[in-house]
């Protein structure tokens, strides 16, 4: 009866959406509204008993793609295709591809040994469930907390990661369990020391880990970072004066649909609930001519593992898009908070448990900063002097995944760059100490009875390049010292150093690690087409500085699991199939074998990947040995990848930008600014 009045409904609001003026979508476009509906009404059609985890973009495939775009008024038009993840009974997990265009099921197979991602909903319930549980119960009062204040207990769910004890065959999730002493105080100051094991599919704890050492809870004052508990401590500072940003004439971006045209650049942004934001088809117009950098770019996967060894902290390491969802986590944002200056928004749609479709208002933000200085130079015989101030394009979003937040910040600069910054802030994720407890090395004391466990973020970046064409070549890129000692006939002062490049050829022969004392880069280059004065090959340099090793141990869990933080570059052949590096299931995956890259990688170790469609996996990140500095929510802390143009362009593309002020030796021509307008003098 139930799943009747659920079909009802769904079928109510597909009808209802689908009759509504639905303006044709770019093939890249993320599902709306609309779409989510339809598919999930064709699904409901054949299959009934069913939650929905994900409906998605079936992404068009690339070599169709690429045909309407070289030709859309005469090639055919992709079909619009969703990619549907559902659960059934017993932790069932179904994969699906529905063609929207033709209405109709392309295929649909029961997926064994797997559990998809663990949706925001899927987290809501456990809380619930833990506080009613006589097992929970009697465990906090086993360290102190009484059964009439089980209201005040609190969970972050996670997955379980992997547990030997429990396998896959059942959507376990652990509940990571914490106290507030009142509605305002913030959890992590108390952490309880036993981790219910809650089981999805019947709602029930099934088991708790208790530790061997038991930690009462803490006794310590709150520690809170919100307005009314700075208030009460001598409130907030009053010397900071306002910073207004403003753009009286608008903003220098364009956006038709998706599409973003801003000075030189064009792309499309797409969005997805796993990935979070998806550029694709990113162009650079250099004098007149619309040349292609990237087909696609994201932030693809991401392990966060803890160095604590004690039963049951190994398993504590998440994978924050492939077992949440980044896009599922992201938050709706807010000027003048989140971003600031004259903003463009774009909402993002998602499906779910019951099939509706839902909506985060607000989920990308789109708008313009200054740069600083983009180039300057001062001649010191007459002081003439040239300087431009530079400014960025940035799409950005932020997600919070429980404790941490991740704010995710695409930019493209007017020289040719792109960058990806990520801002980590936030809580730490803490747990129980005794007074006086030797934290053995695996975490610090940040405020008393509160123990932050040392942690990782390692983030893998898919790009897929397309530097004038889709035929591109990898090289490693190493600044080494000349061959021959001081006084042989090729070094004969000792001072010569060049640019070694090694070319990556295969993808078993591809996996490099970072090398700072090299200044080790990595090329992207068309092999193909040479830069007119350097004769070098055009390409693109991944600049990434911020990379270190995974630190857990070969054949330990996250090692296996993880199999794309074992290097900090792989290189692959391009196939349609390949978008997530741990895979497309990640929860409850043993690494037996390893998914995702690791896997493919071995399926043609020897591929060739010179001067061929290939996708480079970069992953970087940061070691952090928690501080009190970073308590009770921690300052931004920010890493970045760079690409750069190298031999791409003729000379600087950005000299026709106007500059702040410009005189020549001669006096001819001077240029001054008032406020942000250059004149002519």
């Amino acid at each position: 009866m139930i799943a009747k009045m659920v079909l009802e409904r769904v079928m109510q609001v597909a009808a209802h959406l689908t009759n509504s003026a639905v303006k044709v979508a770019h093939p890249f476009d993320p599902l709306n509204e609309a779409e989510i509906a339809k598919a999930v009404s064709i699904v409901r059609k054949e299959h009934q008993e069913l939650f929905f985890n994900a409906v998605t973009l079936w992404e068009p495939r690339k070599a169709e793609m690429m045909a309407w775009l070289a030709a859309p008024e005469t090639a055919m038009r992709p079909h619009r295709v969703a990619d549907v993840v559902c659960i059934g009974k017993g932790s069932k997990v179904y994969d699906g591809v529905v063609d929207l265009t033709e209405n109709k099921i392309i295929s649909w197979e029961l997926t064994d040994g797997v559990q998809p991602l663990i949706s925001m909903e899927d987290l809501q319930i456990v809380e619930t469930v833990v506080r009613k549980d006589p097992k929970v119960i009697e465990q906090c009062g086993i360290i102190g907390i009484p059964p009439e204040d089980m209201h005040k207990v609190y969970c972050d769910p996670w997955t379980v990661g992997y547990d030997e004890r429990f396998g896959n065959k059942v959507r376990l999730q652990q509940a990571l369990m914490y106290y507030r002493p009142h509605i305002d105080d913030s959890q992590y100051t108390y952490p309880l020391d036993f981790c219910p094991i809650f089981n999805a599919d019947t709602h029930e704890i099934i088991h708790i880990d208790i530790p061997k050492v038991r930690r009462p809870l803490n006794t310590a004052p709150p520690s809170n970072y919100h307005a009314a508990a700075i208030q009460a401590e001598g409130g907030f500072r009053t010397d900071l004066k306002p910073i207004s940003i403003t753009q009286p004439e608008g903003v220098s971006f364009k956006v038709t649909g998706r599409e973003i045209s801003w000075v030189n650049w064009k792309l499309h942004v797409g969005f997805n609930y796993r990935e979070g934001i998806v550029l694709n088809n990113i162009t650079f117009t250099d004098k007149g001519v619309e040349r292609p950098v990237f087909w696609r770019m994201s932030l693809a996967e991401m392990v966060v593992p803890y160095g604590n060894p004690e039963h049951p902290h190994q398993r504590k390491h998440a994978f924050d898009l492939g077992e949440y969802g980044g896009g599922y986590m992201t938050n709706s944002l807010a000027l003048g908070c989140d971003c600031k200056g004259a903003i463009h928004y774009m909402d993002a749609d998602f499906v779910n448990r019951a099939g509706n479709p839902t909506s985060i208002k607000k989920a990308i933000c789109i708008h313009e900063e200054d740069a600083g200085i983009l180039f300057k130079h001062t001649d010191f015989r007459d002081d003439s002097v040239t300087v431009t101030r530079a400014r960025k394009l940035i799409v950005s979003h932020v997600f919070t995944a429980a404790n941490y937040e991740y704010c995710v910040y695409w930019q493209f600069h007017l020289d040719g760059t792109i960058q990806l910054e990520i801002k980590l802030t936030g809580i730490l994720n803490t747990y129980a100490m005794n007074p006086g407890e030797d934290t053995l090395g695996w975490g610090t004391e940040v405020y008393p009875g509160v123990n932050a466990h040392n942690h990782q973020h390692l983030f893998c970046l898919r790009l897929d390049p397309n530097v004038d064409g889709p035929n591109n070549t990898i090289l490693q890129v190493d600044a080494e010292r000349g061959e021959g000692e001081v006084g042989s006939a090729t070094n004969p002062y000792g001072n010569a150093f060049y640019a070694k490049k090694t070319k990556l050829e295969t993808p078993e022969t591809s996996k490099c690690d970072y090398n700072g004392s090299t200044s080790r880069t990595w090329d992207i280059a068309n092999e193909s087409k040479l830069n007119p004065y350097s004769k070098k090959p055009v390409s693109y340099k991944l600049v990434s500085r911020e990379v270190p090793s995974l630190l857990p141990r070969e054949g330990s869990l996250v090692w296996k699991r993880a199999g794309f933080a074992r290097h900090a570059v792989h290189v692959t052949k391009y196939s349609d199939a390949q978008i997530h590096p741990a895979g497309r299931h990640v929860p409850q995956t043993s690494g037996e074998p390893s998914a995702g890259l690791p896997a493919w990688i071995e399926e043609d170790p020897k591929a060739n990947i010179v001067n061929t469609d290939v996708v480079l996996w970069h992953t970087f990140g940061l070691t952090h040995f928690p501080a009190p500095e970073d308590y009770p929510v921690m300052p931004a802390e920010p890493m970045t990848v760079m690409l750069r143009p190298r031999n791409f362009f003729e000379r600087n593309p950005c000299l026709d930008i106007p500059p702040s002020y410009s005189s020549s030796p001669s006096g001819k021509g001077t240029v001054k600014a008032a406020d942000s307008t250059s004149k002519l003098v």
